[in-house]
């Protein structure tokens, strides 16, 4: 009976003195102290947080200090915990770096999780060190700071303490995600990355993916463009970064409301691969009136931007399976749609096969074939007019494709690629009109048309490679980025068979070695050389068709 009385006294004698021990535990959700019938102050607080940093990487430490604004005023007792923006969550680990006035708590299951005073003695300013864990959005430090008993503070703030590094660690449990591949990491270059958490009125939110110009993210009724509420992440030309609100009537460039986010935007673009996140004060809306709702179908795109950062027609789409609650933080949605448009995928199909195969067994043949025996067709060599044949097929479908891809984005689309492709293109098409107009072959100038013919015939074929391989990257939705890969072993195999025929042609003509086989070495080489060449453009073809 006595030790029952005794345990009753000193629960009593807690709760009315405060827990001058700091042990307030049980205060974590909360953060409000166990006074009885006190509140707390309404006045503007007289103390502040301070942080050594205000910006942070997984593994960072900050040092955080409670002191008060003018210098002079002390406090008993506080309750220090750093919170996520967006669910509110605690997240990090504090250490402590006084012990005689300051101590670690667990709240829940997590230890270390905040930090509160060890007694009541009178106190100018404490400090404690703050660990950001892996996954970590942006926090603030919050605490509640007593000067009495009855006379406290709760909700006194830091300011935003922003993260270096997008992470996808706490995706379905404290934000939502949306990302191609699925799970993937936007610590990984080839992830199309982005998250949404609630705050207040407005949203955190987190974006970030491979691409030449742009990533952007919107929220729709359904799984068309159109009457979509849009935020872009940009770069122009000089490398600045725009973050952007804007409204999309439908499939066209959205109309922007305004330059920027409501603020904390952090940014960066390294090795091809553009992040941003930050913060909005507003809730989502259609432009329908008043929303009822926050569940939406979300996108996530990308594509190029012009040099003043204007985005231009997207080359990768990601659409939620399903409609998402924007207010919830627990979803994990998978993608419906994801790719670039048809229209652009055959521009690249029809490129390939007129520069792997076409253009590419034209211009062998002409360089080593014009000495081939055989009865004249149409009262030309045979090689001739394969020649002319190919050469020209490869002009329609280099042409073709160019028309595509142009009428599909209605318009210039920026970056190095539709570049390089418009010289292609342009040199292209008079290549065949020069021929045309070429001299005899006993000519004595006939040499001039010679090295020009060849000569551009040696640039389209350079620049025509490097347009290739800047779409391929633009469109390889794969993991790795193996279609650049490939490419590039396609184009390892055509330089080592020139090597072949070249060697081969110079040997012959310098009469080192005669072949008295009715099948020519430049034959068997060539034949190897044509299924190399469709070997590889079948692997390529497959691999944009699964961009789709």
């Amino acid at each position: 009976m006595e030790h029952s009385i005794a345990l009753l006294i000193v629960g009593c004698l807690g709760t009315a003195l405060g827990w001058p021990s700091g042990k307030i535990n049980a205060s974590c959700d909360n953060m409000l102290p166990v006074h009885g019938g006190n509140v707390p102050q309404s006045s503007v607080s007289p103390y502040v947080i301070t942080v050594s940093n205000t910006t942070f990487v997984p593994g960072d430490t900050i040092t955080v200090t409670i002191q008060s604004k003018s210098g002079s005023d002390t406090f008993k007792g506080f309750l220090l915990e750093a919170r996520l923006i967006g669910g509110d969550w605690i997240t990090g680990s504090f250490t402590i770096l006084d012990s005689s006035i300051s101590q670690t708590l667990t709240c829940g299951t997590q230890a270390n999780a905040a930090v509160s005073h060890t007694d009541s003695n009178l106190k100018k300013s404490i400090s404690a060190s703050w660990t950001a864990p892996q996954g970590a959005g942006p926090v603030r430090f919050r605490a509640t700071i007593l000067n009495t008993y009855s006379t406290f503070w709760t909700g006194v703030e830091s300011g935003v303490i922003e993260a270096l590094q997008i992470s996808g660690a706490t995706c379905g449990s404290q934000k939502f995600c949306l990302t191609h591949p699925i799970n993937c990491s936007p610590n990984d270059t080839t992830c199309l990355f982005m998250s949404a958490s609630p705050t207040g009125n407005g949203y955190v939110f987190e974006m970030s993916g491979p691409t030449p110009g742009y990533v952007a993210i919107g929220f729709s009724s359904d799984q068309k463009m159109g009457n979509d509420e849009v935020y872009i992440c940009t770069k122009n030309s000089s490398g600045h970064i725009l973050v952007q609100k804007g409204y999309n009537p439908g499939p066209v460039a959205p109309i922007i409301s305004n330059t920027n986010t409501a603020g904390s935007i952090v940014s960066s673009y390294k090795d091809g691969v553009l992040k941003c996140s930050f913060i909005t004060e507003s809730r989502i809306s259609l432009q329908q009136g008043s929303n009822t709702t926050s569940t939406f179908y979300v996108f996530l795109v990308s594509g190029p931007s012009n040099a003043d950062g204007q985005i231009q027609k997207h080359t990768k789409v990601v659409i939620s399976s399903s409609k998402v609650n924007m207010s919830s933080t627990t979803s994990y949605t998978t993608s419906t749609q994801i790719g670039t448009s048809p229209v652009v995928l055959g521009h690249g199909a029809l490129m390939l096969i007129a520069w792997m195969t076409t253009g590419s067994i034209g211009m062998v043949m002409a360089r080593y074939f014009k000495t081939a025996a055989g009865k004249p067709f149409l009262g030309k060599a045979a090689w001739f007019q394969v020649h002319i044949f190919l050469m020209v097929l490869t002009v329609i479908l280099t042409i073709i494709a160019f028309i595509m891809v142009f009428v599909n984005v209605a318009g210039w689309s920026g970056g190095a690629h539709p570049v390089l492709g418009c010289i292609v293109m342009i040199l292209s098409f008079f290549q065949p009109m020069f021929a045309f107009f070429r001299p005899n072959p006993t000519h004595e100038r006939r040499f001039i048309f010679n090295w020009g013919h060849g000569g551009n015939a040696f640039v389209i074929k350079i620049l025509a490679v490097a347009a290739i391989f800047l779409g391929l990257i633009l469109v390889d939705i794969s993991p790795n980025q193996w279609l650049p890969k490939v490419m590039g072993g396609f184009y390892a195999w055509e330089v080592l068979f020139y090597i072949i025929l070249e060697t081969n042609m110079h040997l012959k003509a310098k009469e080192v070695y005669k072949n008295d086989n009715k099948v020519q070495v430049e034959t068997v080489v060539f034949t190897v050389f044509i299924i190399g060449n469709v070997a590889f453009l079948v692997a390529l073809l497959v691999g944009i068709g699964q961009s789709v």
